[in-house]
């Protein structure tokens, strides 16, 4: 009489879990929080250190900005929270009037807003993709895109990385397949802009959608800071599914989707994360609403960010420090093995700059940086002083 086989042992995934932060750990790839004690500025203050800060999206400083902060706290004496998702009684004045703002900076019919940038992505593209039909996305495109194309189901096939007749290659392979190019107009890891002028052309020729994040280029780029996309000189024709956040350059939180209203309607009946969460607090959207009035009029804010891009790259060249190819505040320093990494970024931390070391897996094995983010907050004189720093670190 033969034995019944005993029955396999089902996995613990709380022990699994704690086994790969193992493996990670072992490998010097744990991330770990970091408290920020107080932001003042360009000054950050951690562990008792007071440190210069070169890691925040703060592009345009205005996180501190005094009107930012009024009208937050104007809007705060009718309560903090939206009480409700924004079909169920949450859509406030704030949230209306902040849409409309930034659909006239963007040059678009309509916005939407969303809780973050992540959650935008996820709504946009699963309401717009499904079973059998195709997302082509670019290699470095933020992990957002391609959990949403997870998400809606579809094919997803990526192509080189601002490589525009590699995504027509991706695009032929399934030409009957409803298609959807999905790319970050200012990658986030690498801080270069995507070839959004071919990108529209191609899917002009193979009638795909084109999609772009443009959370690193709005208040940056373009005329009146009104992203990458107006910077090619693409309208919502050419770029009908425009993204991006209010957490950066605005200094804020949340995020938006813009285009013509038959998106904004059709986003409405089926994004998910827009249905189903709570709105966000409406002094959060007066502050954001305030911001947007100040990246677009004041101009002298990415006038002052580009001169201290300029400032950086020759001060780099001169000593010998290689950069990626990036006109934008995101200036990567290449370093290559993660623990080098992360053992200059310690170094510098010592000289007093918090310049975070980025690793596997947020960027490829072997091509480990320091991510230097730039704002209008700096000075010369700062950029200077960590320029000797990087020299130091790097040696």
């Amino acid at each position: 009489m033969t034995g019944r086989a005993a029955p396999a042992q089902r996995a613990d995934l709380l022990q699994r879990l704690a086994a790969e932060g193992a493996r990670r750990a072992q490998a010097g790839l744990v991330r770990r929080l970091r408290t920020l004690a107080a932001c003042e500025g360009a000054v950050v203050h951690a562990g008792g250190r007071r440190l210069l800060n070169f890691a925040s999206n703060d592009y345009l400083g205005l996180a501190r900005h005094p009107a930012l902060i009024e009208a937050l706290t104007r809007a705060a004496r009718d309560g903090v929270g939206a009480r409700a998702a924004h079909l169920l009684g949450g859509h406030r004045d704030e949230h209306a009037r902040l849409e409309d703002a930034l659909a006239r900076w963007t040059g678009r019919e309509r916005a939407l807003l969303f809780s973050t940038g992540y959650m935008a992505n996820l709504g946009a593209v699963a309401a717009l993709l499904g079973a059998g039909d195709l997302c082509v996305q670019d290699k470095l495109n933020h992990a957002s895109l391609l959990d949403a194309a997870r998400l809606a189901g579809c094919a997803l096939k990526r192509y080189v990385h601002a490589d525009a007749a590699s995504a027509a290659r991706q695009l032929a392979a399934q030409p009957a397949a409803a298609a959807l190019l999905a790319t970050d107009g200012v990658f986030s890891m690498d801080g270069d802009v995507a070839p959004l002028a071919p990108l529209a052309a191609l899917c002009r020729r193979e009638r795909a959608t084109l999609l772009v994040d443009d959370a690193h280029g709005l208040g940056v780029l373009g005329p009146e800071g009104a992203g990458s996309v107006a910077e090619a000189g693409l309208g919502q024709d050419d770029v009908p599914v425009l993204m991006a956040t209010l957490g950066k350059a605005l200094g804020v939180a949340g995020a938006f989707v813009a285009g013509r209203a038959a998106l904004i309607d059709g986003l409405v009946q089926a994004a998910r994360p827009f249905v189903y969460t709570t709105a966000m607090p409406p002094p959060l959207a007066a502050a954001a609403h305030a911001a947007v009035e100040i990246a677009r009029f004041e101009g002298w804010r990415r006038d002052r960010l580009a001169r201290l891009i300029a400032h950086f790259r020759a001060g780099a060249a001169a000593r010998g420090i290689a950069l990626l190819a990036s006109r934008t505040p995101i200036q990567p320093v290449p370093v290559g093995a993660a623990e080098a990494a992360s053992a200059a970024a310690a170094r510098l931390e010592d000289a007093g700059f918090y310049v975070p070391a980025i690793r596997p897996p947020t960027v490829p094995a072997g091509r480990a940086r320091l991510r230097v983010t730039l704002s209008a907050q700096h000075g010369e004189d700062d950029v200077e002083r960590l320029l000797d720093a990087l020299a130091g670190a790097l040696a």
